[in-house]
């Protein structure tokens, strides 16, 4: 099975943020605050042991996070 990440992405038609998995037609959370998404991402993203991955208003990648078994575990300090 493929792994299916999630994305927290801007809303343009709606405003506020999204959350949405790879692959899927439609979204799995609105919310008018990023931060809030973000928790909301990070809660479905360990239960399901993928990577939440943080996008920008201009929807370019900020940041991501792996909550599954990475073979390759980041360097960084950051979390």
């Amino acid at each position: 099975m493929a792994k299916r990440d999630y994305h927290v992405v801007p809303n343009g038609d709606r405003g506020g943020w999204d959350i949405r998995r790879e692959g899927s037609e439609r979204s799995s959370g609105h919310f008018e605050r990023k931060s809030d998404a973000m928790g909301r991402g990070r809660e479905l993203a360990r239960d399901r042991q993928t990577e939440l991955v943080e996008h920008g208003r201009n929807g370019r990648i900020q940041d991501s996070d792996s909550y599954g078994n990475d073979p390759i575990p980041p360097r960084d300090r950051k979390h």
